[in-house]
């Protein structure tokens, strides 16, 4: 027994030219409204990588000052005291003994993540210094950004003042 195949217009299956028209207008309406925010994901994950940094080098600075007595490292040595192992005094030393063994607090300063100063590492002692990617106050032990006040976030907020 043979089948009958029809190649009548009525029996063929296939999209028509409306349908096509609305799967490509909802494709458009998806990413008009997705695109945007993907752009905002990647500034918004630098915000992040900033604000965890800073978390981890004012731990650093906490833990420093917890181990010797309430002092805080000074500007001067600040990278050396933090990244290798030191005395109770503070004295930074390379190697770690019975006498330097504190720390290191860090494995290396952190880059920045965002700004002008994007990828800049070291620190100054006051704002908009020479480029580098970090300001320390060695009198209070803050750390911020070394980014100028007009660098702000995608919520308006300025960088420094995280």
């Amino acid at each position: 027994m043979q089948a009958f195949v029809s190649t009548t217009k009525a029996n063929r299956r296939a999209f028509s030219l409306i349908e096509l028209v609305i799967v490509v207008v909802i494709i458009g309406i998806i990413g008009a409204i997705a695109i945007p925010r993907m752009s905002r994901g990647a500034s918004g994950a630098a915000d992040s990588g900033l604000i965890a940094d800073l978390a981890v080098l004012r731990s650093a600075v906490d833990l420093y000052k917890a181990e010797h007595g309430g002092t805080l490292p000074a500007f001067a040595t600040f990278e050396a005291k933090m990244t290798t192992y030191t005395d109770d005094a503070g004295t930074a030393n390379a190697t770690k003994s019975s006498t330097y063994y504190r720390g290191p607090y860090l494995r290396e300063l952190p880059k920045l993540k965002v700004g002008t100063n994007k990828g800049l590492t070291g620190i100054v002692a006051t704002q908009g210094g020479s480029a580098k990617g970090w300001v320390y106050n060695e009198s209070t032990g803050a750390v911020s950004a070394n980014l100028p006040d007009t660098e702000l976030d995608v919520r308006g907020v300025q960088y420094n003042a995280y």
